[in-house]
């Protein structure tokens, strides 16, 4: 259609503020003379006037190619360019085989008509996708009292206004003038083929074109938000159980129970932000901030992972030594500057460039980058470890290596991989047709991280077992002398002794 009838469309669809007519002239347009505007070279404007005031007007790219040979190759097909974009149209359809004077054939690209007529004209719109515009808007036209169907399809290549986009449901649409002045549609326009930086569609008629693409929300499984939910409530209460161990317990407290200690913490806080906060989308400033500190802490999380790591390394190479000191005197320097100071540092820069992990412009990588860091050293020192401690035994007696101690061992060090963060690799695996299982694997055993820490670092050590007996004996004793005083305060003193003996037998 010509360009002006196709704007004179928009009208009836979009209702805009006015706007000033100058200085406050459309993109690629310049003022003149503070009071009309002009489109800038190689641009014209929607109603063909070289000057205009219109507060709706626009300026477009144009090519046109005449043609004047009625087309001497039966196959001859041009290409017209505009901003990035493209048509390949056949010379046959130019022509539509009248012979009779010159044809033309106009290839229009909008730069911002997109803002007025965007994805929200899409009838077809799922309510679960949201839909943007990928593209400019373009239109082809051939010359005046022309059909505007064709023979052969045009083939449109669109260049992508986001580049890479992370949708996979693409809409090559058309605009369809209507009595209520127009929408989206996809009737005779197909999609081709679509990479990173463009999409191809063809279309079997003229008009104007765009492409939206829509960002498909991913259908939440229940049973893994279940899993979710309870397997980090229980790491919650482990997580605080330990915590409180390696605080009351004295016989146990040394620099590698302040590693302990403070993953505990940060994982409980992570946690327990995490099951409060995950939902709270609004307002925006909330959103950020608990972004940043989940951020954080689990940041925090597998930093401390990574100097248990190193710790339980640096021990292991050391075994023959006596004396620790020097292990612990490296370890006191360095753990709380690394464990909370880098994670900050990454905070800081994320925070810094106004953007909480957001996948567009790569800030995911301010937390996968560290994390994948992380497990990748840590599932070294855990290898190392592992072959370690199997030359020591090894190279004891046989009395020693007996096959009780080499199970022990082998799920001690299991369980140490799920407490050093190796498993979180398992969400790198969640592609193909075992994402499903993955997913699952993922989730339980992540969730469970604090119920792995309570059972290696509590349940299973031999002084925290003797900590543990002796804080109960002392609460049945404690409770044991409660109940003779509250029996004996109840006898009175003036009480017989065979009266006393008796309430102690019914009792």
């Amino acid at each position: 259609i010509p360009a002006l009838v196709f704007l004179l469309s928009l009208f009836g669809a979009v209702i805009q503020k006015t706007k000033a007519s100058c200085p406050q002239c459309p993109e690629n347009a310049s003022c003149v003379n503070n009071t009309y505007c002009t489109c800038d070279p190689g641009y014209t404007s929607g109603s063909g006037q070289k000057l205009f005031t219109f507060p709706l007007e626009i300026c477009k790219a144009v090519e046109t190619r005449v043609i004047t040979d009625n087309c001497s190759e039966e196959r001859q097909t041009f290409n017209l360019n505009v901003q990035m974009n493209s048509m390949d149209i056949r010379c046959r359809d130019i022509i539509q085989g009248d012979p009779q004077g010159p044809s033309a054939v106009a290839f229009i690209s909008y730069s911002s008509l997109g803002n007025i007529i965007n994805a929200t004209f899409f009838e077809e719109m799922n309510g679960k996708d949201r839909l943007y515009l990928n593209s400019q808007v373009v239109s082809a036209a051939i010359g005046p009292k022309r059909n505007v169907s064709l023979s052969t399809p045009v083939m449109l290549t669109f260049q992508h206004v986001k580049i890479n986009p992370r949708s996979k449901k693409v809409f090559c649409v058309y605009w369809e003038s209507t009595e209520q002045g127009g929408q989206w549609s996809r009737d005779g326009c197909f999609l081709i083929s679509m990479n990173k930086s463009h999409t191809t569609c063809n279309s079997t008629h003229l008009s104007s074109f765009a492409v939206l693409m829509a960002l498909t929300s991913q259908e939440e499984d229940p049973m893994l938000t279940v899993i979710t939910y309870v397997g980090l409530s229980l790491s919650l209460l482990c997580l605080l159980l330990a915590a409180l161990t390696f605080l009351l317990c004295k016989a146990i407290q040394n620099t590698s129970t302040s590693l302990h200690l403070q993953l505990s913490l940060c994982l409980f806080l992570a946690h327990l932000l995490f099951l409060m906060g995950i939902d709270q989308t609004e307002p925006k400033v909330l959103c950020a901030i608990i972004a940043g500190a989940l951020h954080y802490l689990y940041l925090a999380a597998f930093t401390w992972m990574l100097l248990e790591g190193l710790h339980l390394f640096l021990t292991a190479r050391n075994l023959t030594v006596a004396n620790y000191s020097s292990i612990n005197r490296l370890m006191k320097w360095v753990m709380f500057p690394v464990g909370y100071g880098c994670p900050a540092v990454i905070v800081a820069i994320s925070a810094a460039s106004r953007c909480w992990l957001h996948l567009d412009q790569g800030f995911i990588w301010g937390f996968l980058g560290p994390v994948c860091a992380i497990f990748s050293v840590n599932l070294i020192f855990f290898l190392l470890v592992f072959w370690i401690l199997k030359r020591k035994l090894s190279s004891l007696n046989s009395e020693v290596s007996t096959i009780q101690n080499t199970r022990m061992l082998t799920f001690k060090a299991t369980a140490q991989l799920f407490i050093l963060g190796c498993t979180w690799c398992l969400g790198f695996l969640q592609v193909g047709p075992a994402a499903r299982v993955m997913a699952y694997l993922f989730t339980i055993i992540n969730s469970l991280q604090g119920f792995f820490i309570f059972l290696v670092y509590c349940l299973l050590s031999q002084q925290v077992q003797k900590q543990y007996q002796k804080w109960f004996r002392e609460m049945i004793k404690s409770k044991s002398e409660s109940e003779t005083y509250t029996l004996s305060s109840k006898v009175g003193p003036d009480s017989k002794p065979s009266e006393v003996r008796q309430v102690k037998r019914k009792y």
